[in-house]
């Protein structure tokens, strides 16, 4: 499934959810799903800065796709995270680079959360991008050579 269509799943799966305490309830669902990280990467450079809460997340390399593994210590967090890890994890930095964040809009998620928590989300994006960016820098390295 592309980026594309699983932003589309999760933006059909919370339109189900006209209430938001659904949403969040959806969320913290969606958290409780999300395998615990092991403790061999829940280390000091795979926090997420900026997040109240928090957040591991880490990134590893499989058949040139980023395969992403996250956890928070914070159950709507988790719940967020794990939105982030479903749709991203498993494509080439290629792919995420070129990829919108969207779907967070469309399921309104940016609004309904308190400032501090859309702090967190834009730093968990940020550092999806930027995990992107160094693969694929590394990898143009690479093919430089």
């Amino acid at each position: 499934m592309t980026i594309q269509e699983k932003q589309k799943q999760i933006v059909e799966e919370f339109s189900f959810l006209e209430e938001w305490m659904d949403k969040y309830e959806y969320l913290i669902e969606l958290g409780k799903k999300l395998p615990p990280l092991e403790d061999s990467l829940r280390l000091e450079k795979n926090l997420i800065r900026g997040c109240q809460s928090r957040v591991w997340l880490a990134v590893s390399r499989e058949n040139g796709k980023l395969v992403f593994k996250a956890d928070s210590d914070a159950l709507i967090t988790k719940g967020i995270i794990s939105l982030l890890v479903q749709v991203f994890s498993g494509h080439t930095p290629g792919e995420i680079l070129e990829s919108d964040f969207s779907f967070i809009q469309k399921i309104g998620l940016k609004e309904h959360l308190s400032p501090t928590r859309a702090n967190g989300l834009l730093s968990m994006i940020e550092q999806i991008r930027l995990y992107a960016l160094a693969a694929n820098t590394e990898k143009t390295a690479e093919n430089g050579k």
